[in-house]
């Protein structure tokens, strides 16, 4: 691979963790991703590993294979692990705190 084509997938993989993730979750903490939802972020998310993986579809390796190739972790585990860390978060406030953002 030329170093020009690892430079680009290790800027787009740069991309990934400080634009891309930090807008997709935005407020993720409240989410109730249903079922078709996950399917969407999880394509959209293939779509993206593929293309900077330089695979195309007809290649035929396994989402499994491309993340271990770009070290990446799944979109779909990072906003459950936002909102695990939102409710820990929520439980360790006293009540009174709780009253008076509800009131906001």
């Amino acid at each position: 691979m030329f170093t020009q084509q690892k430079t680009l997938k290790k800027t787009r993989i740069k991309e990934k963790s400080t634009i891309v993730f930090p807008a997709l979750l935005c407020g993720s903490e409240n989410w109730n991703i249903k079922a078709r939802d996950a399917e969407r972020i999880t394509t959209a998310e293939t779509k993206y590993k593929r293309k900077t993986a330089r695979h195309t579809w007809t290649d035929y390796k396994p989402n499994i294979q491309m993340a271990k190739e770009l070290n990446t972790t799944p979109v779909l585990d990072k906003i459950q692990e936002c909102g695990r860390n939102w409710l820990q978060n929520t439980n360790r406030m006293p009540g009174n705190i709780l009253m008076s953002i509800k009131k906001l």
